[in-house]
């Protein structure tokens, strides 16, 4: 057991605390190891990311990394947002539900380290099968160097470009999100970067 699960999870969770200290004590039965990841409790075989506990307004969950691959044989695997690609969560509201369903659960984690154990990974999408939206394709046809900017970006800053401005619904609010970030493509940064 990890000390800062308790000290800098559990104790300072303002919801969901029994139901994740019930999760915990589930990850552990099956013989995982606790760590402390992302300022979330981790669980790993063999140094392996299995699955992870954390919460939401709405709901607490166990997000296995490699969900995509799980078999899901009771169909309670939640993709998290459509571009997510591997993980898959178990989404719980209450105590009562984690304990009805605790024999699955621990199905699934076992699920997870065989999957883990055979070394099987998730075929992750490359980042030209993202969608190009057509303001940006406007874009490099207008700025060649623009262009030349973008694609020296690392493959996982790009997607979270094409993401970011993809997921407006306005014309002009892809144009808008372009310009905005423009400067920071000619240096090389991504979305987040300072």
């Amino acid at each position: 057991m990890n000390p800062k699960v308790i000290e800098r999870f559990l104790d300072r969770a303002k919801r969901w605390k029994e139901e994740m200290a019930f999760l915990r004590k589930i990850c552990l039965d099956c013989g995982l190891t606790e760590d402390f990841k992302w300022m979330h409790p981790c669980y790993t075989y063999q140094g392996k990311n299995i699955v992870l506990i954390h919460d939401f307004k709405d709901y607490c969950a166990l997000l296995f990394h490699k969900g995509a691959l799980l078999s899901d044989t009771e169909n309670i695997l939640v993709q998290q947002t459509k571009n997510v690609q591997a993980a898959r969560q178990i989404r719980f509201t209450s105590k009562e539900e984690i304990i009805a369903q605790e024999i699955i659960i621990k199905a699934y984690i076992f699920e997870a380290i065989v999957l883990e154990k055979k070394g099987l990974e998730v075929k992750m999408k490359t980042t030209s099968e993202f969608d190009m939206p057509e303001e940006l394709l406007l874009k490099f046809q207008e700025d060649p160097d623009f262009k030349t900017a973008f694609e020296a970006l690392t493959p996982g800053r790009k997607r979270g470009y094409l993401l970011y401005f993809s997921g407006a619904k306005q014309s002009k609010t892809k144009i808008s999100r372009i310009e905005k970030y423009e400067d920071n493509i000619f240096k090389g940064k991504g979305l987040n970067d300072k």
